[in-house]
């Protein structure tokens, strides 16, 4: 076997840039072993049947304001202008703000975050001027207000604003998206949700946006291709690691460079604690005959329908296919480690943080071993900020 100077575990963001930056940078001789049988982690992107080109894993759109990460990224890719927007889609019959004898069957629509022209949608364009009016009378333009703020307003319409954000936009999603009650939903990430005193309906507003213009597959190849990275595909590392006393062995043998672990911290210890709680995703596909089926990328369904949102990825790519496109509802439910279940996100709370340091002390145990990413520290990362904490390991790693 090729003598390796260091081992990544996991093709995704964490894995496929400390790999690639241990190689080019370093010199290193590194292997990458990869449970799935593609590269990209859930960024993977692909064509399906109908020649569209989908996200497998649901929707990724980047943004940064981190420079380093975007002229990184920029090595590998170039970008196609895109700023994404969100629109909420709610039946119009419950919304409180229709007035009396004229609500109907239909639906309406608002941009998220909630802002002055949401304001409009939802109560009309007179009366939204007029509340759109009051809040910029009573806070900064171009600001963005929290709920606890608007609700600590002694004006009772501006306190009234914040209880219809909660409703119509938070409660009903947060339920479906973490399987809570409002009862059990964190107080402090309630107060939090923005209202924007401004027409700004782009979801981001990071300084770099865009999608990678040939898709998220090759820009992943293009950084793991290097004379001095060997990628295996469709291996499960842990069959082939084994943790002993103070040492990690691979395929048998003493393994004393860096090992870079992107998977589960829980699974590489065989749960030997119990397992970490996620949320995963289930994603139903489907392809319609027509140019396109909704306005915008994304659409919330922020109170009714047993699915999230809905994706339709021909905004997001600017795929030039008319007659057909591809759209995804997006269903969350509790993983119970099942088989094909992905672990997406980790239920941040005391209880489940103090579980996993349990796993984090085990992992110290081993100086040549490094936990990275999303599942590897049991935290919610944006793409970007995983590029920067790979881009910081590697920094570390070759001194």
């Amino acid at each position: 076997m090729k003598n390796y100077d260091a081992l990544v575990i996991g093709a995704g963001f964490a894995g496929a840039v400390v790999a690639g930056e241990l190689a080019r940078r370093g010199g290193k001789n590194v292997l990458v072993l990869e449970r799935r049988d593609h590269v990209g982690g859930n960024a993977y992107d692909r064509l399906d049947e109908a020649g569209v080109l989908i996200h497998k894993y649901g929707p990724h759109i980047f943004h940064t304001n981190d420079k380093r990460v975007f002229e990184y990224l920029s090595q590998y890719t170039q970008w196609r202008r895109y700023q994404h927007r969100v629109i909420a889609n709610l039946p119009r019959d419950n919304s409180e703000a229709v007035p009396a004898g004229k609500k109907t069957d239909g639906r309406f629509f608002f941009p998220v975050p909630f802002n002055l022209d949401s304001m409009k949608n939802a109560f009309g364009a007179e009366e939204g001027e007029r509340l759109g009016q009051k809040l910029l009378d009573a806070y900064p333009a171009q600001s963005q207000v929290t709920i606890l703020e608007l609700r600590r307003n002694p004006d009772p319409e501006i306190a009234a604003i914040a209880d219809y954000v909660y409703e119509h936009v938070f409660v009903h999603y947060t339920m479906k998206q973490w399987g809570q009650t409002p009862e059990e939903i964190d107080p402090n990430t309630t107060a939090r949700v923005p209202v924007r005193l401004s027409r700004d309906d782009r979801y981001f507003q990071d300084a770099y946006q865009g999608m990678p213009l040939e898709g998220y597959t090759p820009l992943f190849e293009k950084i793991l291709d290097h004379p001095n990275i060997t990628v295996e595909l469709g291996v499960d590392a842990l069959k082939r690691l084994e943790l002993t006393e103070g040492d990690i062995k691979l395929d048998g043998k003493i393994f004393n460079g860096p090992v870079i672990y992107t998977g589960q911290a829980d699974e590489l210890f065989s749960f030997r604690f119990g397992s970490l709680p996620y949320r995963t995703l289930d994603f139903g596909f489907e392809t319609l005959a027509q140019d396109f089926f909704q306005p915008q990328g994304t659409v919330n369904y922020t109170v009714d329908e047993p699915y999230t949102r809905i994706t339709e990825f021909k905004h997001l790519t600017g795929q030039n296919k008319p007659g057909v496109t591809t759209i995804m509802k997006e269903f969350s439910k509790a993983y119970t480690g099942a088989p094909g279940e992905i672990p997406y996100y980790a239920i941040i709370n005391g209880e489940n943080n103090a579980l996993y340091g349990q796993y984090a002390a085990l992992a110290a145990k081993y100086e040549n071993l490094h936990l990275l990413g999303r599942l590897a520290e049991y935290k919610y990362y944006n793409m970007d900020a995983i590029v920067a904490r790979a881009l910081a390991l590697a920094d570390t790693l070759l001194g």
